[in-house]
Formats: C-alpha cells, structure tokens, sequence
C-alpha cells in the first residue's frame, strides 16, 4: 500500500481519536457535576471553536476529519486489504464508505464553522429541520432506516468486541512489550462496548421518532448521554464517557501501531 496513503489513514485516526475523547472527556465533566452539559460530535467542534486559536484547531481537525473520510472511502473501493466481495466482505466495504460520508459531513460541518466565524456566510432566520425537507409520508420509512442501519452499528460493537478481532490489525505477536499488548486491548475493548452503548441509544430515539413521524425526538450523542444520566444516574454515564475516552485513545494508538496488510496478504 502506498505509503501516502498510510500516512492519510494515520492523520485520520488521530482527528477521530481526537473527537471521541474530548466527547468523553465533556461527558464524563457533565456526569461528576463539573460542567452544565455534554455534548456530541458536533458540540465538541463548536466547543473547539470557542478555545484559543479556535479556529486553527478547528482547521486542523477538519483536514484530519477529511483524511479519515478518504480511507473509508479508499477501503470501500480500492479494498487495498483484500477484504474480498463476498457478501461479507461487501458489506463491510458498504460500511466503511457510509462512515466516510459520517466522517465527511464532520470535516465539512468544521469548515462551515470557520467560514460562518470569519463572516463569510450569514445565518439564515428560518427553516426547519432535515425533515422539513422530505415529503412527511417518507419521513417515518426514513428514520426507521438511519434507526436501523445504528442498531447494525451497536450490535457490530458488541460483536467486535465479543470476537476481538480488532486485535488482528495490531499483530500482537510482534510486540515484546507485555503492557503495549495490554494497552491496546483493554482501550479497545472499553472503547467499543462504551460506542455501542451510545450508538444503540441514539438508535432508539430514531425509533421512537420514527414512530411519532416527526423530528422532534431525534436525539444525538449528547442527548444519549443526558438519557443516561436521567434513567440511571451520573455513574454509568460516567463509565460510559470513560470508555469513550478509552475509545479516543484506542484511535490514538491505531494512529500509531496499526498494520497495514497489503492486498496480497502480506
């Protein structure tokens, strides 16, 4: 595999790391009584904006979001590990181009907010939400499929996680450091029980919102966090937003111990 591409991937899986663990972190601030809130992907690229040299964070994660974005696309059509174009194999490559265009739509909400910030775009007074813009018989179809396609997502976190083969990207073998295996493990087996946590919740607000055929119960990250917190205290959201973070951390040392195998198997 080129090794530009590598380096793309690498960039990418930091900025997600990057997104996953400051959501964690505000999460887990909201859950010990320490801020007013949590927040999503989105709240967290605002709340960036709001810091010191807001703007060039947000510059930065953006182009990491958009390099993120480029290997889910690649993966999805190159297939440069030779995923194959069974029904599995399909499938993941369906996977991996949906979360590019999640991953996409990240970088281009990041821009819009530099570009709105500097004064080169106007708020618009009115307008509703996406579903305004649909016919309202399809609205309901439209959340069951999104409902849907998110409950996939959460089970194939519990699946991942279950199986553990996340691990074979690592080659675990070839480290001699016991605790660099250890590290890698537990981060990743935190990480993804806690995302499929999270994603399953937001599942089920597109579920009931689809039901009620309207927008107004579509909830996000954040709102599945605060669902947490009201139905079973601050404690398991707190583990959950620490097993975010441990998600974050888990792209972190993707960015810098994952293999890349060839499509020849090497």
């Amino acid at each position: 595999m080129d090794k530009r591409v590598k380096q793309t991937a690498r960039a990418g899986y930091i900025s997600k790391g990057a997104v996953y663990a400051i959501t964690g972190i505000l999460a887990f601030g909201a859950a010990a009584g320490l801020g007013s809130q949590s927040k999503g992907k989105l709240g967290v690229l605002e709340f960036l904006q709001n810091q010191p040299f807001g703007n060039v964070i947000l510059g930065v994660l953006a182009l990491g979001l958009l390099c993120y974005a480029f290997w889910r696309f690649y993966q999805s059509i190159k297939d440069p590990e030779n995923i194959g174009s069974d029904a599995k194999g399909k499938g993941k490559r369906v996977g991996f181009f949906f979360s590019g265009l999640v991953y996409l739509g990240l970088a281009g909400f990041s821009a819009f907010q530099i570009f709105r910030d500097t004064g080169g775009g106007q708020q618009s007074g009115g307008g509703g939400g996406a579903s305004s813009m649909l016919p309202q018989e399809v609205v309901p179809y439209v959340f069951y499929a999104i409902a849907i396609g998110l409950a996939i997502k959460s089970v194939f976190q519990f699946v991942k996680a279950y199986k553990g083969d996340f691990l074979d990207k690592f080659y675990l073998e070839s480290y001699s450091n016991i605790d660099t295996r250890k590290t890698i493990k537990w981060l990743g087996y935190a990480g993804l029980i806690s995302r499929g946590v999270v994603v399953g919740i937001v599942s089920y607000f597109f579920f009931r919102a689809a039901d009620g055929a309207g927008s107004e119960d579509v909830k996000g990250t954040a709102e599945a966090f605060s669902f947490l917190q009201e139905s079973s205290g601050p404690w398991l959201m707190g583990l959950v937003a620490l097993g975010l973070i441990c998600y974050g951390a888990y792209m972190f040392i993707m960015a810098k111990y994952r293999k890349f195998k060839d499509a020849s198997g090497r």
